[in-house]
């Protein structure tokens, strides 16, 4: 086996650092609203969209009036909850730029914000699950059914299209 020298294990580790922060950045910009956040929702833009998102899903479930009234009143709170949630972590991708551009980045400092990071995406995944137990006992299970067979179809046409993106070639540059 090949040793390693000093300069090659400070390089590696050096590498593990950024693809720890970079993870990180991605795991708080997916609790701060990012990806699905307040905006979006669980499962593909699901139960926690807002307006016609929202109206279209009850209208592929031929949701009834008392229907719509619960599923949009529990949609609401959600989207209340996690927007608050998005407004109080804003600072989070603030202070994890702050701890990479010192002169020596603070192992502590990052593990820290790291652990906040992970603490507010699992709040935020808590109060989605909650918002789709909530609507799951709203819906009958054949309503269910339809929605989950429709949210499928949703998600195959996109991962075609984005397998159709991956393929096309770079435009030529200037």
């Amino acid at each position: 086996m090949k040793s390693v020298s000093l300069s090659q294990r400070v390089a590696l580790f050096a590498g593990g650092v950024v693809v720890a922060l970079a993870g990180s950045f991605g795991v708080a910009a997916y609790a701060q609203g990012h990806h699905g956040g307040p905006e979006g929702g669980m499962f593909m833009g699901g139960p926690m969209m807002m307006g016609h998102g929202l109206d279209h899903m009850l209208d592929a479930v031929n949701a009834t009036d008392a229907q719509r009234a619960q599923i949009k009143q529990i949609a609401q709170a959600a989207h209340a909850d996690l927007k608050a949630q998005h407004e109080a972590g804003k600072s989070l991708h603030d202070q994890a730029l702050s701890i990479w551009t010192q002169p020596t980045v603070d192992a502590n400092a990052a593990e820290a914000l790291r652990r906040q990071m992970l603490a507010q995406h699992d709040a935020a995944s808590k109060r989605m699950l909650q918002a789709m137990l909530d609507i799951s006992r709203v819906l009958t299970p054949e309503q269910r059914q339809t929605l989950a067979t429709k949210m499928q179809a949703h998600h195959q046409e996109m991962m075609q299209r984005m397998q159709q993106h991956r393929q096309q070639p770079a435009p030529a540059q200037q």
